[in-house]
């Protein structure tokens, strides 16, 4: 605020001006400028949860729908079953953790991957294939202990995330052997011809080149101004 006469700035207590004691007006209810029009309210704010509600009846329904049909056709939980497992499971890795302020994903992660386990399971049982404990669960338990210990670490370990992430491609690329041959020896279809070679060379020299950027502090300064990091 601006004294009218002389111009000086004044503070918003002051009545008079300090300076050529001139009487500060005061600005009438009616002159001053609304925060909304007479007419219009401000608009409501709708609840955190409300999304969640949305989400909820977004999953919630088409598996309903799909358990009906299948009823409706083959008097059986069938197809529908695959259906609403998919649907539980991509609830709780997608929509559930909006529940909470800071989900934690160290939490979330293997409770996640036990989740896959199970709907796996399920499968494997309907269909009494009996791939699950030489094939399926070795399989999701590497990946999910890899994922699980990359972020319990990012989140809890505050330098080191070149050597995290590196060391997390040469786990990668490790369990790529371990996948082939479980399938080798799971599957009588499958023979082993060493294609999980090409991945692991991959993921190797990807897991590689960020340890040995870690390492390197100049080759890391170099590849953080190109890439504008």
């Amino acid at each position: 605020m601006y004294c009218i006469h002389c111009g000086v700035k004044l503070a918003d207590s002051e009545k008079v001006c300090p300076l050529c004691r001139t009487v500060v007006p005061v600005a009438c209810p009616e002159q001053v400028e609304r925060l909304y029009p007479k007419k219009k309210k401000p608009a409501r704010q709708l609840s955190p949860h409300t999304a969640q509600y949305a989400l909820i009846v977004m999953f919630l329904l088409p598996a309903i729908i799909c358990l009906l049909c299948d009823l409706q056709v083959d008097s059986a939980v069938g197809w529908s079953g695959y259906v609403m497992g998919a649907l539980a499971v991509s609830y709780f890795c997608l929509a559930l953790p909006g529940w909470f302020t800071r989900p934690n994903p160290v939490v979330f992660v293997p409770c996640a991957f036990t989740l896959v386990g199970l709907y796996v399971l399920y499968i494997d049982l309907v269909t009494k294939g009996g791939w699950f404990l030489s094939f399926a669960f070795p399989v999701i338990g590497v990946f999910g202990l890899i994922v699980t210990a990359v972020v319990t670490l990012l989140r809890y370990v505050r330098a080191g995330a070149l050597y995290i992430v590196g060391g997390a491609f040469l786990a990668l690329g490790g369990s790529m052997l371990l996948m082939e041959f479980l399938m080798s020896i799971t599957f009588d279809s499958v023979r082993f011809t060493g294609w999980s070679i090409y991945p692991l060379a991959v993921l190797a020299l990807l897991g590689g080149f960020l340890i040995f950027l870690g390492i390197c502090r100049p080759a890391r300064q170099t590849m953080e101004r190109k890439l504008f990091l």
